[in-house]
């Protein structure tokens, strides 16, 4: 159980440090999540150590939204004061994510042939 965590802990690890060495504006996590779907592309999937320990850690996945939500609470205050930008954001975000979404689908789905 232990070198499976640590497996995921150390992909963690290097999308941190890929992240801050080439600048690029991605979350760590999400990078070092990258790197380890690459490597378990290579390695040919997830041993079963690995595959106990996702399903482990995604039982409890609820408790990783504990800390978003003290920080929510915390910070209420200044929320309350930047409200407009933060909904302005989150919905021009939700709106491009869409548009980029269905040009994506339109893209790669084939067109089906009109029959005459």
């Amino acid at each position: 159980m232990l070198p499976a965590i640590l497996t995921l802990l150390l992909f963690q690890a290097l999308g941190e440090v890929l992240v801050r060495l080439l600048r690029v504006p991605v979350p760590g996590p999400v990078a070092g999540m990258g790197l380890l779907f690459l490597w378990l592309i290579w390695r040919g999937g997830a041993s079963r150590r690995l595959e106990r320990v996702s399903r482990e850690l995604l039982q409890h996945l609820g408790l990783f939204f504990v800390p978003a939500g003290v920080g929510v609470i915390v910070l209420g205050p200044r929320l309350a004061q930047t409200w407009k930008p933060i909904l302005a954001a989150v919905l021009l975000g939700t709106l491009v994510t869409l548009g980029v979404t269905a040009l994506v689908f339109r893209l790669l789905t084939p067109r089906a042939k009109e029959e005459a």
